[in-house]
Order: C-alpha cells, then sequence, then structure tokens
C-alpha cells in the first residue's frame, strides 16, 4: 500500500532508469508484508522495479516497537552502506522515509558511491509527532529528529516535498530553498480508464431507487476515522432533514460502528451506509453521486498544505466536491471543481451542500470536468516523475 515510491520508481523505469528501493520487511502503511526467503532480506522485482528487503521487527501502534523498527532499518542500512554502494553504483540516492534519520545512511551510500542525494519529505517531522501527538520538543526522540532534519536540510544537493507550503519552515532550518522542489502525491491515470468496473447490482439498485424518490445524493467514500470528521457529516445531515438530500457513506473504519449507531439513534433516515467496494469500483461508484464530500478535522499541520488522495480521486471521478478543510491551500477553488466550506462546522456543510446542489445541473458537470482536467495536468504519475527527475537533474535516456 505504500504507493507513491512504487508509481514514481515505475515511471522512472520507463524513462529509461534503473530503480532500486532498499525498504523495511514491516510496515504499518502495507496489508500485505513482502514474503522474505527463509525470513532473510532478499531481492524481488516489480514491474521492473527492483526491491532491496531489510528484516526489521514487526510492530502495531505508534510506541517504542515502531521506534525499535525504524531503527532496525536505518542501523542495517547504514552498516550496508558499502555493500549497496558497489552493489547498485547508483547515480542518485533518494531518502524517502516518513521521518527523516534515513538521511544519514543514505548520505553514506552517495558519499561512497559519487552519487548525487536527495531528501524527499512525505511529512515535517519532528513536527508531526510534536502538533499531533503532543510531544514536548526537548524529548530525547524528536530532539533525534530534529537533529536529523536539520542534517538533511544542510548536506542534500536536492530536497522533495510532497507538500506544497513548506518553504519558511525549511528555509528557517537550514535549507537553501533554490534546492527545493514541490512533487505532490498522484494518480494514475490508467486505473480510471473509460470503462469503470460496475459497482454490485444491490447498491446500483439503491442508488437509482434514491434518484427515482427525487432525491440528490452527497457521497463519502473512505475510512470512517474521527480525522474525517464525519460526525459533522452527521451533524449537518440534521440540519437537512426534509429537503430531499441523501447522504450515501461507503467504507469502513474505527468510527463506523458509532456513526451507524448515532443514525439510529437520531432518526437520521436520509443517511445510508454501504460496505466498502473494490478499487476500481470506486470510480462507477462516484459517478452515480451528484456530489462528494471530503472533511478533515482542524490541524495545524495544514498550513502546510494539502493534497489528499481521496480529493483526487473525487475530481478523476469528475464529480463536483464539498471540501471542509482549513488548510494552507485550496485545490478545489483552484481547480474550480466544487465548494470549500469551514471544517467541523456543520451549519457551513450544511449550507454549502445546498448551494452545491442548487447549481444547475449542467454547471456542475463543468465543475466535474474542470476537477478532472486539474488532476491529470497537475498529479498524475507520469507528469510528476517528469518533475521529479527535472529537479534531481536526470532525464528520460
Amino acid at each position: 500500500m505504500e504507493y507513491r515510491p512504487y508509481y514514481l520508481a515505475r515511471e522512472f523505469v520507463r524513462n529509461g532508469h534503473e530503480v532500486t528501493i532498499v525498504a523495511a520487511s514491516q510496515s504499518h502503511v502495507r496489508t500485505i508484508q513482502p514474503a522474505l526467503n527463509n525470513g532473510r532480506p532478499g531481492d524481488e522485482v516489480i514491474d521492473g522495479v527492483r526491491y532491496n528487503w531489510l528484516l526489521t521487527p514487526p510492530y502495531s501502534g505508534n510506541g517504542i516497537s515502531r521506534v525499535r523498527n525504524m531503527l532496525s532499518f536505518v542501523w542495517q542500512l547504514y552498516m550496508r552502506a558499502r555493500d549497496l554502494a558497489n552493489q547498485y553504483q547508483p547515480d542518485v540516492v533518494i531518502a524517502s522515509s516518513t521521518y527523516p534519520l534515513d538521511i544519514y545512511p543514505a548520505r553514506r551510500i552517495a558519499r561512497l558511491a559519487g552519487a548525487r542525494l536527495v531528501f524527499e519529505v512525505h511529512d515535517l517531522w519532528p513536527l508531526s509527532p510534536i502538533e499531533l501527538g503532543g510531544m514536548s520538543r526537548w524529548h530525547p526522540f524528536i530532539m533525534l529528529l530534529q537533529r536529523a532534519e536539520d542534517y538533511a536540510y544542510h548536506n542534500v544537493d536536492v530536497v522533495i516535498s510532497m507538500l506544497p507550503l513548506v518553504h519558511e519552515h525549511m528555509k528557517e532550518h537550514g535549507l537553501q530553498l533554490e534546492k527545493l522542489c514541490i512533487v505532490p502525491n498522484g494518480i494514475d491515470p490508467d486505473e480510471r480508464g473509460s470503462n469503470p468496473v460496475p459497482v454490485p447490482p444491490e447498491i446500483s439498485a439503491l442508488l437509482e431507487r434514491i434518484r427515482k424518490e427525487g432525491w440528490k445524493i452527497v457521497g463519502y467514500t473512505g475510512s470512517h476515522g474521527i480525522a474525517n470528521a464525519l460526525d459533522t457529516l452527521l451533524d449537518a445531515a440534521h440540519l437537512l432533514k426534509g429537503e430531499k438530500i441523501a447522504i450515501i457513506l461507503v467504507g469502513d473504519g474505527p468510527r463506523k460502528a458509532g456513526l451507524m449507531q448515532r443514525v439510529e439513534n437520531e432518526g437520521l433516515d436520509n443517511i445510508r451506509f454501504l460496505e466498502p467496494v473494490k478499487k476500481e469500483q470506486i470510480p462507477a461508484l462516484l459517478s452515480m453521486m451528484d456530489g462528494v464530500y471530503i472533511g478533515l478535522q482542524r490541524q495545524s499541520l495544514f498550513r502546510f498544505g494539502i493534497a489528499p488522495n481521496k480529493l483526487m480521486d473525487y475530481m478523476m471521478a469528475a464529480r463536483p466536491v464539498i471540501m471542509a478543510v482549513d488548510s494552507g491551500n485550496d485545490p478545489v477553488r483552484d481547480a474550480a471543481c466544487g465548494i470549500t466550506v469551514s471544517p467541523e462546522d456543520p451549519e457551513a456543510l450544511a449550507e454549502g451542500i445546498r448551494k452545491l446542489l442548487a447549481i444547475p445541473e449542467e454547471e456542475r458537470i463543468v465543475m466535474g470536468k474542470n476537477g478532472r482536467a486539474y488532476v491529470l495536468k497537475n498529479h498524475s504519475w507520469p507528469v510528476l516523475a517528469q518533475r521529479f527527475l527535472a529537479a534531481i537533474g536526470e532525464s528520460a535516456s
């Protein structure tokens, strides 16, 4: 499930480069961990991309077991630096983990190979565990991470950031901004072809019946977690009762049972919950919606900008979007593909839904097309890979 390195690496290979990803054998961002040779690290090739797996201990949550996993990976990478430099003879070494500790072995490999060094920033660590996890700046682990982040900005040739508004933060920590390039998250247009896989017939029949009864449909797909602000959507549903607006939530997650109980207790007959559908069925499902919702809780880290995958799925499906997120950037406004309202504000969300659905259908169709065109221009992996290669001084061979 760690899609970004795979998609970028696949595009690099298509552009004539050889790519090796050295990764930990255990990671919480995967649903399936790689199979090792008798429990030993080894190589595997996936779509032309070579993976070199390092055996690391399993973990769960964000406690000491995850720290042990991180340190195991970084230590093995550092100790194997000379072997990796000799084996693969890289021209470019990219340090690309959520945490910045891999910058030390990456720099060692780069120096041994005479390669350029690139630091790819997924999230701003240690700022994320400080602001999201409430950790003290003076915690020994946070201080270790801060030292690594500062070291990276002072010693790399290029920084690639997924977040669009990081310039001042990185400058404050020692980066010369001419080394910075923004390469956000992306989508694979080939996975969203002109012939989407149909949704299960029972779901299609339900949505068609709702529409025939005169209801307009606002959809949400994805995880039902605290961060997704779905309680706010239920609060807005209270305010929309009697207005022939149906809200359909598709997916699963830790908050789903509680949300369903709320709907039952409060008699919200304008909300339906559906089971998750396959990834390839999402475009067909979204095509049956009049509008789609994305919301996030307020987080100070969003001042650096957002580019959520869910939003790009919505835009690629050419659906008008109602976004309830407070961030430093506003992709919905930039793409002219919907309406943005304040997060965690049921009144603003209800009014935004009313406003979006009151727009004539032909204008909403234009909004949807705007969103799709914006994503294809700015967020498709072939486009982003070219931007990445240009930033690190490489090109198609």
